[in-house]
């Protein structure tokens, strides 16, 4: 069977709406649109460069517990209600994803809060994990899918 288990980043719009940050399936990663919401404080800054920074923050939290990086990533999509707001993002934007040249999407379109000036959402391949790990330990942050 393969495994799958979600990853939760502590947001409260996770337990409110019902969804996780990540879902681990066998060797595939999707990490849900994260937005520049500091999840510690639930802040988020008036900048939209700030706010991708901190998109990328959240982002690279739910891939390290998926024992994946920015490297592993082979998609991203970009949701902006303001198509102005994007080219300001770029080079935050190409410090993450310059190297690793994943197939990309720019979409322009409302999102849930009006203070939201950017959403990214990426999918990731988990690198081959040594036989121990796939015995069945769970990644850090992450939780255990429930037994059928």
């Amino acid at each position: 069977m393969t495994e799958r288990f979600a990853i939760l980043s502590g947001s409260t719009f996770e337990e409110q709406i019902g969804y996780a940050r990540a879902v681990v399936d066998g060797d595939r990663v999707h990490v849900s649109g994260t937005t520049g919401f500091d999840y510690a404080t639930m802040t988020i800054s008036d900048d939209v460069v700030e706010q991708a920074g901190q998109c990328l923050r959240n982002i690279e939290a739910a891939l390290s517990a998926a024992g994946c990086s920015f490297a592993d990533v082979v998609r991203v999509r970009y949701l902006l209600p303001d198509r102005e707001d994007f080219e300001p993002c770029w080079p935050t934007l190409r410090d993450r994803f310059g190297e690793v040249r994943p197939a990309a999407t720019m979409l322009v379109c409302g999102l849930a809060d009006p203070r939201m000036k950017i959403e990214i959402e990426v999918d990731a391949r988990r690198p081959a994990a040594p036989a121990a790990v796939r015995a069945g330990d769970v990644a850090p942050g992450a939780a255990p899918a429930a037994d059928s």
